[in-house]
């Protein structure tokens, strides 16, 4: 009870700050939300989204999980693909790692880790592409954060490959798709890959009109 007290405290205290800046701060920001990013990140708890780039509420969509993960087969990720790329209208899609991901080094070993492990295996599926990149690093720190990058790599691929982005690209010149890297070790961010609208993909993944 006493740790909940306290999250309430600090609730009332941030809204009355916010309140002491801008009278009209909470009034203003219930009428409507136009984010321009979509953020994909991971859950991790040391990576808040909002915070690692100076966001304030109402400029960014956000969808977390395991190691940011773009699955095709995951209902949730892509409702908020969805309503983000076609009511929303956002022009920027990020897909933000961190070193050293939990989710990412746990991939890397063989423990059971029980209903994890299918998602993980994803993870996994992303090290046998990437095997020789991954074991060309000489310790397991530079490994994981290795993986971490190609992952993000194939993540913002999985992104392009969603009809919803397809569509998007086609008729509205939009979004762009960025895999970034959150450095935990300084606090920055780094690009991995750049994706502009209407970039070519593989003809596999491409999709027509009938």
């Amino acid at each position: 009870m006493e740790d909940q007290i306290k999250l309430f405290l600090s609730n009332r205290a941030w809204a009355a700050e916010k309140l002491s800046e801008d009278a009209n701060y909470f009034e203003n920001l219930a009428k409507d939300q136009r984010p321009e990013y979509l953020w994909i990140g991971c859950s991790d708890s040391r990576v808040p989204a909002n915070e690692i780039i100076g966001a304030e509420p109402g400029e960014l969509f956000v969808h977390r999980n395991v190691a940011n993960m773009v699955v095709h087969t995951d209902l949730n990720l892509l409702s908020v693909l969805q309503y983000a790329v076609e009511f929303l209208e956002v022009k920027h899609i990020i897909v933000c790692g961190h070193t050293g991901c939990g989710g990412v080094k746990a991939s890397l070993t063989n423990t059971d880790y029980g209903l994890l492990n299918k998602w993980l295996r994803n993870l996994k599926d992303v090290y046998r592409l990437h095997k020789d990149e991954v074991e060309a690093e000489t310790n397991i720190d530079d490994k994981v954060n290795k993986l971490v990058e190609m992952n993000l790599i194939e993540q913002v691929g999985n992104v392009v490959k969603t009809s919803i982005v397809q569509k998007a690209w086609k008729q509205h010149k939009r979004p762009h798709v960025h895999g970034w890297v959150y450095e935990m070790e300084t606090g920055l961010l780094k690009t991995v890959i750049d994706v502009e609208p209407g970039a070519a993909i593989d003809p596999m993944y491409e999709f027509r009109e009938l």
